[in-house]
């Protein structure tokens, strides 16, 4: 099976202490985390292991690991994990133009540099707000991933939907610079309101056959779980585990 991980931002409305043992007693053996959960890496590290969870890769700011860059090594080194993905962008830093996006681009190609010298890497991690029109043939997640091989991506297949794109076409687009993706479903049209409208996996509209079938091709197999929003976390890790277990 391919390597399945869970994405610890999911279940950030319980606590760790109850989140950790319900994911190893689900099935998951990895886990995604994100910058703010925990004040000691190494005691957080501790409690993976007593679950027997690797954190494998992980969210953090590109502020931070552009301004704190040997910090955040050290940090991701001591929680095991491999790969970093900068998550967001708030909508007041967010470029209006090609060329604002391309300097995005040239600051994470920049910033990865010192993380791939250390054996990890540093990739983007994306929203639809990645993926708008800015009126010529690139869209901003190209400009970011124009630093090639230094520049990683995980591509999060539920907000490539939502921004009104075939996933398909952009796992092909990329290919192997991907190297997670977040497997993500979206519930029919006025269904599942109170989760903001996303769906566990395999219950909702994404067409997971062609999707992982373009996720074969190019051999990615780094699936990451995610629900933006559950009102049950341990229904959407039970639910979402048993679909990509057979894909």
């Amino acid at each position: 099976m391919a390597n399945v991980s869970y994405q610890l931002y999911c279940s950030r409305n319980w606590p760790i202490d109850e989140v950790l043992p319900m994911l190893a007693k689900t099935g998951y053996s990895q886990v995604e985390g994100y910058r703010g959960l925990w004040t000691d890496a190494a005691a957080f590290r501790g409690k993976l292991d007593d679950h027997g969870l690797s954190m494998t890769s992980c969210h953090m700011g590109l502020d931070v690991c552009a301004g704190e860059t040997a910090a955040t090594i050290q940090t991701a080194k001591t929680l095991g994990i491999q790969k970093v993905y900068v998550p967001f962008l708030a909508p007041d830093d967010r470029p209006s133009d090609a060329a604002g996006w391309a300097k995005i681009g040239q600051q994470v190609a920049e910033t990865a540099k010192p993380f791939n010298d250390a054996g990890l890497s540093l990739g983007w991690h994306n929203h639809d707000f990645e993926l708008i029109d800015l009126g010529g043939a690139d869209r901003p997640l190209d400009l970011i991933a124009a630093g090639g091989d230094e520049v990683k991506l995980e591509l999060d297949l539920g907000w490539v939907k939502r921004a009104g794109e075939n996933p398909v076409n952009w796992i092909n687009k990329f290919g192997s610079q991907i190297t997670a993706v977040h497997i993500k479903d979206i519930a029919p049209n006025g269904e599942n309101a109170d989760e903001d409208g996303w769906a566990d996996v395999g219950h909702g509209v994404m067409d997971w056959p062609a999707i992982t079938d373009a996720l074969k091709y190019i051999g990615i197999d780094h699936l990451v779980a995610e629900h933006d929003n559950p009102n049950d976390h341990a229904r959407f890790a039970q639910r979402s585990l048993a679909t990509i277990s057979a894909f």
